[in-house]
């Protein structure tokens, strides 16, 4: 901006020249404020879709998958699509979630989750990497009862609420990808 401000003391043009510049000068100064001001100011805006069959929620792509697998094979099975077992960060996302398993027709099935203890108990993590900083456990859960229940299923009855059970158990499942 000094360099601007120099240019225009340092030439020596006519009145009207003069007059010109210094409004381009002031219109290139007030665009330079806009922009420090506004963050998203210049920002592309991005349209998120998602390949056919999956659902747009919240900027990520979600797929509801009726086959039942252990959760290990849940999981290889989102990565062979380029995708994890789905992690869920609030209340409403979840609600998106058990929406996407009810508008396929299964009603309020049980399904895995991405969330795991697995490497260390009482440590729950998401498959994809993300920090679980949002969970809406069952009351007393999660239990690790038996000592075996590292892996996280959605929608156990009554309250549709997550719970911890071996992971070896067939369940359907929900993967998700950014969009």
């Amino acid at each position: 901006m000094s360099a601007l401000f120099s240019l225009f003391f340092s030439l020596q043009i006519c009145t009207t020249c003069t007059m010109k510049l210094l409004a381009v000068f002031l219109l290139v100064s007030s665009v330079v404020v806009q922009a420090s001001a506004n963050p998203c100011f210049g920002s592309i805006q991005t349209l998120v879709s998602c390949p056919s069959g999956w659902t747009l929620i919240n900027n990520r792509c979600f797929l509801y998958v009726p086959t039942e697998m252990t959760w290990t094979n849940a999981e290889k099975n989102c990565l062979s699509m380029g995708t994890n077992l789905a992690s869920v960060h609030n209340m409403n996302e979840y609600r998106q979630v058990q929406n996407l398993i009810s508008a396929a027709g299964y009603g309020s099935k049980q399904a895995w989750l991405g969330g795991s203890d697995g490497q260390q108990e009482k440590t729950w993590f998401w498959s994809d990497g993300s920090p679980m900083t949002y969970t809406n456990w069952c009351l007393k859960q999660p239990d690790n009862k038996g000592g075996k229940q590292n892996c996280l299923q959605m929608n156990y009855p009554a309250a549709k609420c997550w719970d911890d059970v071996e992971c070896h158990i067939r369940r359907p499942s929900v993967c998700a990808k950014k969009g």
